[in-house]
C-alpha cells in the first residue's frame, strides 16, 4: 500500500536516532493521550461509517497517521503529523488528501502543555493546496487528559476549476487512564466547510474509545476500539461509525 509505505519511511528516518524506553506502561499510556508527546508513533485506524448517501451505504476509511517529534533545542520541541486517508466505498477506492502539521512546543511545561504552527493539505486528487494556522492545547492532572486541537485551512494553489476549501477541524478530548494500561475516551473530530450550501456546513461526530496498551518485547502496542454518533451531518451524510485502531509507539530517550 503506497500510503503506508511512505508512513513506515517517516517513522523509520525519525527511529534511527531514537530506541525504545524502558518507560513504565502507565506512564506511555498516559503520554498517548497527548497528541505531542514525544513519542514516535504509527496509528492506523479503521472506520466504518454507517448511513452514507441516497442508499445510506457503509463506508471504510483507512488513516495512517505517523507523529514524529524533533528537538529542536533545550526548550522547544517540534511534532510532525501526517494524515493519509484511504476511502473504501462501494465499487470504488479513493486516496483522501493528506493533512500534514508541524507543532512547536515548549519542551517542559507546567500543567498545561500547549503547541502551534501550519497545517496543510497536501492534495492526491490533483485538486487544491492548503495552508493555515493549527493549535493544541491540553491538561494532564492525575489520570486525566482533557484539551482541544484544531486547525482551519484555506485553499492558496491548485486546479482553478475546482471549487475552493475553507475548513475547520475541530478535536475536543477527554481521556480517563482507568488502569496502567487502559484508558477511557469521549471526543469528536467536528468539522465544518465553510463553502457548503446553508445547512450542510457541519459535521459533529461523538466517539467513545477505549484503548489498552500491551508490550510486545521493544514495542508497545495501543489497540483501540470505539463506536460514534454523528450530532449533524450534511445531507446524506452517516448516521453512526465503528472504529478499531492499531497504534505502534517507539518512545524518544
Amino acid at each position: 500500500m503506497r500510503p503506508l509505505a511512505i508512513a513506515l519511511v517517516l517513522v523509520s528516518a525519525a527511529f534511527a536516532p531514537a530506541v525504545a524506553a524502558t518507560e513504565d506502561t502507565a506512564e506511555l499510556a498516559k503520554k498517548l493521550s497527548n497528541p505531542i508527546s514525544d513519542l514516535v508513533s504509527l496509528p492506523v485506524q479503521f472506520n466504518w461509517e454507517f448511513g452514507e448517501g441516497p442508499d445510506e451505504d457503509t463506508w471504510e476509511i483507512t488513516n495512517i497517521q505517523p507523529v514524529v517529534p524533533f528537538h529542536l533545542s533545550q526548550s522547544t520541541n517540534m511534532i510532525a503529523r501526517l494524515i493519509m486517508p484511504t476511502i473504501n466505498r462501494p465499487g470504488t477506492t479513493l486516496d483522501g488528501d493528506m493533512t500534514f502539521s508541524l507543532f512547536f512546543s515548549p519542551a517542559r511545561s507546567s500543567g498545561v502543555t500547549w503547541g502551534a504552527g501550519p497545517a496543510m493539505i497536501l492534495p492526491r486528487t490533483g485538486e487544491k493546496w492548503g495552508l493555515g494556522p493549527t493549535f493544541v492545547i491540553l491538561k494532564q492532572t492525575g489520570n486525566l487528559t482533557y484539551g482541544a486541537l484544531a486547525n482551519q485551512i484555506w485553499s492558496f494553489a491548485g486546479d482553478d476549476q475546482a471549487p475552493d476549501v475553507s475548513q475547520l477541524f475541530l478535536q475536543p478530548f477527554f481521556a480517563v487512564q482507568a488502569s496502567k494500561t487502559v484508558t477511557f475516551t469521549i471526543q469528536s473530530e467536528t468539522q465544518a466547510n465553510w463553502q457548503a450550501s446553508s445547512g450542510n456546513e457541519w459535521t459533529i461526530p461523538l466517539n467513545v474509545l477505549v484503548s489498552k496498551l500491551v508490550k510486545h518485547g521493544p514495542v508497545p502496542i495501543s489497540y483501540t476500539g470505539g463506536a460514534g454518533v454523528y450530532l449533524d451531518s450534511p445531507d446524506g451524510g452517516p448516521e453512526w461509525k465503528l472504529r478499531g485502531a492499531i497504534t505502534m509507539l517507539f518512545p524518544v530517550k
